[in-house]
């Protein structure tokens, strides 16, 4: 398959220029997908960032390199990127256990981060429906948090955002506000390189003037790929999430759009078995 060679190519590119600045547009160039697309696609693809799989990439070959050679910390720490030696030395201890140091110290114990490559699993156990849509641009008010990807840890601060949300009973403040009844989470603002991105808890409104607690932004005109999660939350969203990344983007002529993704929560029970959502994407074709 094209798609699973190009985005190989692009991880042999990257393995063969650890001791380069990041490149996004040139590995992403080579995956033949846009710099957003293809740090989303390895993202929900890994559980890890891409910048996060280059920063322990480079700390696992600086481990071998100062256990193998007597080549200086510091010119080991520049060599991976890093503009001082208490900034690499934070970092190693933190992946290794150990200061850089104390790895030529007789009997220390190193951790290996392998390189990733992808193979193609074929399924075919269960068919995937969805459809395109085109939507106008629309405005959304609620509550917004910033939430880390470093470590898979925004699968935690997610769900913790709802539960606290509901606590303080944002949901029920915004239904004055909401054109339909539905509520919205969604993902925006995506910084990939700083590993964040904003999510808000919201509905679609037509209010021009938030409340100080709730702020308001604009969706902008999209097309989209909706798909719809059958189960409990959040678990089956999140299973949805993984299809259309491993399953459904690999096999079709779209890429992501990099604008926010929407999860669309309608009403009904959502620890049921049965509940039904809708998730979001929105998609432009690979030229």
């Amino acid at each position: 398959m094209e798609w699973l060679k190009s985005i190989n190519d692009a991880l042999d590119y990257l393995e063969e220029h650890l001791e380069e600045p990041f490149a996004v547009t040139k590995i992403a160039e080579i995956a033949a997908s846009s710099p957003f697309h293809f740090q989303r696609m390895f993202y929900i693809l890994t559980g890890s960032t891409l910048v996060e799989y280059l920063r322990k990439r480079r700390l696992t070959i600086a481990a071998q390199e100062l256990a193998a050679t007597k080549v200086k910390v510091l010119e080991i720490a520049l060599k991976y990127g890093y503009d001082s030696p208490e900034s690499f030395s934070k970092a190693f201890r933190k992946m290794h256990g150990v200061s850089p140091s104390a790895v030529r110290k007789p009997g220390s114990t190193l951790k290996a981060y392998p390189r990733i490559s992808f193979y193609l699993s074929l399924k075919g156990d269960q068919e995937m429906d969805y459809k395109i849509i085109e939507q106008q641009a629309f405005q959304v008010i609620g509550k917004a948090k910033q939430i880390s990807t470093r470590d898979g840890i925004n699968f935690k601060q997610i769900p913790e955002f709802w539960q606290a949300s509901c606590a303080e009973q944002i949901c029920e403040n915004l239904t004055p506000y909401n054109k339909t009844e539905n509520l919205l989470g969604i993902c925006l603002d995506h910084k990939m390189e700083e590993e964040t991105f904003t999510y808000m808890i919201a509905v679609e409104s037509e209010c021009k003037s938030a409340p100080t607690e709730f702020i308001t932004r604009t969706i902008p005109a999209s097309t989209w790929a909706v798909f719809t999660s059958i189960g409990p939350m959040p678990s089956a969203i999140q299973k949805v999430f993984e299809r259309i990344y491993q399953e459904w983007f690999p096999s079709t002529n779209y890429e992501h759009a990099g604008t926010a993704e929407l999860e669309v929560y309608l009403p009904g029970n959502n620890s049921a078995d049965d509940y039904r959502c809708e998730v979001w994407i929105p998609i432009k074709k690979i030229n």
